[in-house]
């Protein structure tokens, strides 16, 4: 095979990872899009040199940062270092190739065990949900966030089943139009694979039945443009608009009303949130409605008592910044939660506790940047008024399963996120976040109110539909009652023990072929 046919199936895999991503139809594309890439592997292990670990790393890498680029080009909009950001997730992503490399020539002696690249692929997206780079993104199972009623089988998998899943397929395929295995059984497993969880999950989604009591809830859309008008518009004035939208749909059967991350526009400091304008014109209209509570986004900062890798100096005194959901009533508003998913950057500099001026670094996209201070627990909100307890999830914490699982465990009944997609401009950013959510339903059959500040707000089942989605970049107020469900799936209670699996099997597969490896060089070395 020449070195052009090799580069043209690297970009052909990344191409059609890449078109999965952008519909409902072309999203059936991830069952193949493996298999160019494995065909190009195959053809490399046909002729070994001695370089060939570089070269399943550099075709792999190929294929990846199309695929990064084609799915994500819209990070771009926001900020420049996306180009950094792209390269960076595509050479991780290689670098499970050139594990599988490794254990496939020290371990497995070249024999066929692509079951390798699935386990150390599955790991990396595992490993990626909890580090200070952590990008999931592009995690292979939420490809299916378009068509939920596929992958009901999540709320025992969580979406790295679906990765298995893709995995599986795209390696049975192979076998059969690359390998050639074309007995009855073979036909018969790829065919298995594919359709039994398909099967599986229709008949879970004709037979569930919502389960829990009602609430009804308000989210509010207020539409302000996170790159002008939210530094130019008075922090009252925006209150008020928020408010004034909120009257429209606010009926005595209301008991919570959404608004979006960074709603309120002053900067407070916490000992001094009696001071805050927006909080008294809120309370003052809570006041005017009966058991009635609302989640307000802010930034705050607060006084510490010590340095922490998030503390900043102000004197002789440090403090923390933080972006807050904020439960708040007529007569309170102790209960917060800071966001604790920080995106890398922004909200977190990677590493920043090693190398402390990497904290000059952070992106401005509005807001606070830096890094932030977090929260130690899933902090879910109980009301004064009865209302079963519920999550605030923010923004980018939507896209980690096992982390809005920590809501459920610690009690939620149903999930608000909170959001401000409007960074992005109108692009799939902004709706690939949305889709996300319904992944996050499903996993934990909880129904969510989503208010984003520009789109798209929505309201979602416990089994992944979506009502009354609003349109992008337009003020919006809708209503619904949400079902608060108390029942706990396999997946919240468990997590996401398959890439608990994945990683401890990729480890021992590791540390065996640089046993092997080690022990080659010392042979080779005393004779």
């Amino acid at each position: 095979m020449s070195a052009i046919l090799r580069l043209g199936l690297a970009v052909l895999s990344g191409v059609l990872l890449g078109l999965a991503w952008l519909s409902s139809i072309t999203s059936i594309l991830i069952f193949v899009a493996f298999i160019p890439l494995l065909w190009l592997f195959s053809d490399l292990e046909k002729t070994p040199e001695r370089k060939n670990g570089k070269r399943f790393f550099g075709y792999a890498f190929l294929t990846f940062l199309v695929w990064n680029v084609i799915t994500t080009w819209w990070v771009f909009n926001s900020t420049p270092a996306a180009i950094l950001a792209f390269i960076t997730n595509s050479a991780l992503m290689a670098l499970m190739v050139y594990f599988y490399y490794l254990v496939k020539k020290h371990v497995f002696k070249m024999r066929n065990c692509l079951w390798v690249l699935a386990v150390f692929f599955t790991a990396f997206e595992y490993f990626h949900f909890d580090w200070d780079l952590s990008w999931p993104w592009l995690t292979l199972g939420n490809v299916f966030a378009f068509t939920p009623h596929l992958v009901q089988f999540y709320e025992f998998t969580g979406v790295l089943g679906g990765s298995i899943w893709i995995w599986a397929t795209n390696i049975a395929i192979f076998k059969i139009c690359v390998e050639k295995k074309n007995s009855l059984k073979c036909y018969l497993v790829a065919f298995t694979i594919m359709l039994l969880p398909i099967v599986i999950s229709a008949i879970m989604y004709k037979t569930y039945k919502e389960k829990g009591s009602d609430v009804e809830v308000v989210i509010v859309q207020p539409n302000i443009d996170p790159y002008g008008e939210q530094y130019e518009l008075n922090p009252v004035v925006a209150t008020e608009r928020m408010l004034d939208l909120a009257r429209t749909k606010v009926t005595p059967n209301t008991r919570l009303i959404l608004t979006p991350e960074s709603m309120i526009q002053e900067y407070v400091w916490e000992h001094q949130l009696d001071y805050s304008p927006s909080l008294r014109l809120i309370q003052e209209f809570l006041s005017q409605h009966d058991s009635i509570e609302m989640i307000a986004g802010l930034s705050s900062f607060r006084l510490v008592k010590e340095r922490t890798p998030a503390a900043r100096s102000y004197g002789n005194l440090y403090y923390e910044a933080h972006n807050v959901a904020l439960l708040v009533s007529e007569n309170d508003y102790s209960q917060k939660y800071y966001k604790s998913k920080l995106t890398p950057g922004v909200e977190i500099m990677p590493f920043v506790k090693y190398f402390r001026p990497l904290e000059r670094l952070a992106i401005d996209m509005g807001g606070t940047v830096g890094t932030l201070g977090i929260s130690p627990n899933r902090e879910v909100f109980i009301s004064q008024y009865g209302t079963p307890p519920f999550a605030p999830v923010i923004c980018y914490e939507s896209i980690y399963g096992d982390f809005v699982a920590g809501f459920v465990r610690n009690g939620a009944q149903f999930l608000c996120i909170i959001t401000n997609d409007g960074w992005w401009g109108n692009t799939p950013g902004h709706r690939q976040h949305m889709r996300y959510a319904k992944l996050r339903a499903i996993e934990t059959r909880r129904d969510i109110a989503r208010c984003a500040n520009t789109g798209i707000s929505a309201f979602i089942n416990q089994r992944g539909d979506v009502s009354q989605a609003t349109p992008y970049w337009e003020e919006a107020v809708i209503a619904q009652n949400v079902k608060a469900n108390s029942k706990i799936t396999f997946y919240v209670k468990y997590g996401d023990y398959i890439g608990r699996i994945s990683l401890f099997l990729a480890g021992i597969l590791l540390l065996a072929a640089l046993a092997f490896r080690l022990k080659k060089r010392n042979v080779k070395v005393n004779v």
